[in-house]
């Protein structure tokens, strides 16, 4: 049965991935809600007559009145994540609290009978370093100073209260082809973090066949990870990715990266989302095979002779390296 879809977030890492899987389904009719920018703009102008575009600001009431046709399912993935959360804690909380409870509201008065897929993230549980497996029922980090962290909590709390039936994915540490940007985030995860990845078009394709799994999904939370061939730990996994990349080892100056106050940790209950969307189709041996592909060997070779350059450079983004020889104990309390 084809069905009316709004889905927000389509410009995000793991909101095209859904976009596109949307796009090649017959299970939908798509309209899409995005941030009304030039970038945006040129990116969409391609699918304007597969799908409708509604250019509009979540924080803005007046905004959303735009969306007014009846929609079965509104997949919520707009969210302002780090490392650009931690630029402005109002600008994260007017687009995940407030955004996502404005959204809502406008379903709950004019289309009450629409069911809401909304993403949340595994940093809602905190810092698991010492207690790595997670599950759906362990206690949320309601304490955590983070403000991208309590925003994720307070969303939830918004779509636990509200009258729609709703289900929350939970989202692991999402990694995709060597398209993610460099930033002094890396150095804030400690290298020991147990870690259970995915790639964004399984979890992708976990919202798009969440589709007609309604009944089962309703009124429930669930971690999203990729399960036990998808686990690693930190270290593994950039070592991994400095070889693949022609980066050679992973030797940073001790303390480099932080030893704590960060996230991630070991989805111990994710087959149980698994076993009702069966989203699953890479292992972490298939990212690092695609990995391996998608960097021309020029590339790779013509790396090698900067790689010392490369990582005294990449050092210098490192927060945890520049409060370990601050003389402000906070600053070090906070990574150490």
């Amino acid at each position: 049965m084809t069905q009316n879809v709004l889905l927000t977030g389509a410009s995000g890492g793991i909101g095209f991935e859904v976009f596109q899987q949307l796009l090649n389904t017959e299970k939908c009719n798509l309209a899409i809600f995005i941030r009304n920018s030039r970038k945006n703009k040129k990116r969409f102008k391609a699918y304007a007559k597969q799908v409708k575009i509604i250019y509009g600001d979540l924080s803005n009431q007046e905004s959303l009145k735009q969306i007014y046709e009846p929609y079965d399912t509104v997949i919520h993935l707009a969210a302002i994540i780090p490392p650009i959360a931690y630029k402005s804690e109002s600008s994260t909380y007017n687009v995940n609290v407030l955004g996502t409870q404005l959204l809502i509201q406008h379903f709950e008065s004019y289309c009450p009978k629409a069911f809401f897929m909304f993403s949340s993230s595994v940093a809602i549980y905190g810092d698991r370093l010492k207690n790595p497996e997670i599950r759906v029922s362990d206690p949320l980090d309601e304490v955590d100073a983070d403000f991208y962290v309590q925003s994720k909590i307070k969303a939830e709390e918004v779509v636990q209260q509200s009258r729609l039936e709703w289900t929350i994915f939970r989202l692991t540490a999402i990694l995709g082809v060597n398209n993610h940007k460099i930033t002094g985030l890396m150095f804030h995860m400690p290298l020991d973090t147990p870690m259970e990845i995915t790639t964004p078009s399984d979890a992708a394709r976990a919202f798009v066949n969440g589709l007609e799994r309604k009944k089962m999904l309703s009124k429930k939370i669930f971690n999203l990870g990729g399960g036990k061939s998808f686990r690693t730990s930190y270290r593994e996994l950039l070592a991994e990715n400095f070889k693949i990349n022609g980066l050679g080892k992973l030797n940073f100056p001790e303390k480099t990266f932080a030893e704590k106050n960060f996230h991630c940790g070991f989805m111990m209950d994710s087959d149980d989302l698994e076993d009702i969307l069966q989203y699953r189709r890479h292992t972490l041996s298939d990212y690092y095979r695609l990995n391996r592909d998608a960097v021309p060997i020029v590339r790779k070779y013509l790396t090698i002779p900067f790689r010392g350059l490369i990582k005294f450079f990449l050092r210098q983004m490192s927060e945890p390296l520049r409060a370990s020889k601050s003389n402000v104990i906070k600053e070090r309390e906070r990574f150490f």
